[in-house]
């Protein structure tokens, strides 16, 4: 029985404030991250994420305060990246309130973090992020990058996918760093291979600018549908999609 689709708002954060870039830089404020949690969680999300997108480059922990006043407002599950490199990264930020902890580019550095992170929290408290872009070089055609999209790997993106969901992650959360902020659609083929080869949840992320980008994801395999810009920029408002995928026979949370 395939999970019911959710909406799922992306705060990306900057120096405590909510940004939002087009491919990973020219980044712009779109707001305060504790007003903006609450708004979305009263215009109907499902699920929130946070994501402190400097936090690995700065070489430091996710802002922890912030986390805690977004979880006083939030009514939805949230999740939290960004910073998180091991068990006690993790431990801190669940215990400021959030419902799970993503991890990246850690993951990628030490795959037995995602095991760790499995065993002391359970698995529906751990995703496993991965920022993909295109390279013909490799076997799928995608690459991993790490350190906010900043550093390419050499590694095959669909592969990892599969090994990191070997450790019972329910979640893989793939960001197209071409499709970031461009609003040109979803990397449909990226959300198809790596549902392929995973036994859990696809999030599509990365690139969503129309109505017909949300549905084309889901129709590709995606039961999480993450978008940061035409949320924060009222671009398009979660009833509006939600009534569009609804009369599209999607079933919704």
């Amino acid at each position: 029985m395939a999970k019911p689709v959710r909406i799922m708002p992306c705060l990306d954060m900057q120096n405590g404030r909510v940004v939002k870039g087009v491919h990973f830089v020219d980044i712009k404020d779109a707001g305060d991250p504790v007003e903006c949690a609450k708004a979305y969680c009263q215009a109907g999300a499902d699920e929130l994420a946070l994501l402190d997108i400097t936090a690995t480059v700065e070489g430091r922990g996710t802002m922890l305060d912030v986390v805690r006043r977004v979880a006083e407002v939030t009514t939805v599950p949230f999740t939290v990246g960004g910073g998180i490199s091991d068990v006690q990264s993790a431990a801190a930020v669940l215990n400021a309130g959030a419902n799970t902890v993503s991890t990246s580019s850690a993951a990628f550095r030490n795959p037995d973090v995602i095991g760790e992170m499995v065993r002391e929290f359970g698995p529906e408290r751990v995703t496993v992020a991965i920022d993909v872009d295109q390279n013909p070089a490799l076997p799928s055609g995608y690459e991993v990058y790490i350190d906010g999209g900043r550093t390419a790997t050499g590694a095959d993106a669909i592969e990892w996918a599969k090994r990191a969901d070997g450790y019972g992650v329910p979640v893989i959360l793939p960001t197209s760093k071409a499709g970031d902020g461009a609003k040109t659609g979803y990397d449909l083929p990226v959300i198809r291979a790596i549902k392929e080869v995973i036994s859990g949840e696809v999030v599509a992320s990365g690139g969503a600018g129309e109505l017909e980008h949300f549905h084309e994801a889901v129709e590709a395999g995606a039961t999480i549908l993450l978008a940061a810009s035409v949320f924060h920029f009222h671009m398009i408002d979660i009833p509006e999609l939600k009534e569009y995928l609804k009369a599209k026979g999607v079933t919704l949370m």
